[in-house]
């Protein structure tokens, strides 16, 4: 089974040769600290996340036919997390296909490399990524795909920098995240998310990206589903 992170060096050589970075992005102090700690406790983000009460999770059918994934590409899954999406995925493109499963967290890649494995999805691969980039291969992938992890982007123009360069032309690029909406949005959600929708939207046609579709998921009422194509 092909499950690896990417060499150190690798890692060491790419961040020698990105692009000149910018300023951290305005998002709360320490927004990824629970993620990163050593002591993270993956079983209960995976109870937090994977349940009927969560949006992403109770809709997760037509989030995956928002991406259009044809057997045989190559699926992202951009802070996979405890990798609610990574079997479906690897069912969608197949034995031929390919899932690439990237997150900061090192606990989570673990352990969603022991849940691939498990599952025997020979087709999934870990990848450790970090603040400022994916550590994708240029041109590797055909549908890059983000829930609820946007938001989290400490360095968002690097990071759609870096996922540009992973996609192929006209690859499809899949958003889903929280609307923030004054006097709508729930008070926890307006100082977690650090801006609206029209801003991240703006975000990424800047990065060189347009909007394919806003896609209606029926069952949303927090969160937002927009796809992409790189142009």
């Amino acid at each position: 089974m092909k499950l690896h992170c990417l060499p150190s060096l690798v890692l060491a050589l790419s961040a020698c040769a990105a692009p000149q970075q910018e300023t951290r992005t305005a998002v709360p102090e320490g927004i990824n600290d629970s993620f990163l700690a050593e002591d993270a406790d993956v079983d209960r983000f995976a109870g937090r996340w994977e349940l009927e009460s969560r949006e992403v999770y109770a809709n997760r059918e037509d989030i995956l036919a928002a991406l259009r994934i044809q057997p045989g590409e190559t699926v992202a899954d951009i802070g996979t997390g405890t990798g609610l999406y990574v079997e479906p995925f690897a069912a969608a493109v197949g034995p031929e296909g390919r899932v690439f499963a990237v997150d900061i967290s090192p606990k989570f890649i673990f352990h969603v490399r022991e849940r691939a494995e498990a599952a025997g999805l020979e087709q999934v691969e870990v990848v450790l990524s970090n603040e400022r980039s994916t550590e994708l291969p240029e041109g590797s992938v055909d549908v890059a795909f983000l829930c609820d992890v946007y938001h989290h982007f400490e360095y968002h123009e690097d990071m759609l920098r870096s996922i540009r360069r992973a996609l192929k032309p006209g690859g499809r690029f899949v958003v889903v995240d929280f609307d923030r909406i004054p006097g709508v949005t729930r008070e926890w959600l307006m100082g977690h998310i650090r801006a609206g929708k029209d801003v991240f939207v703006s975000e990424i046609e800047a990065a060189g990206f347009r909007v394919d579709e806003e896609v209606d998921i029926p069952g949303f009422e927090e969160n937002y589903c927009v796809r992409f194509v790189r142009e």
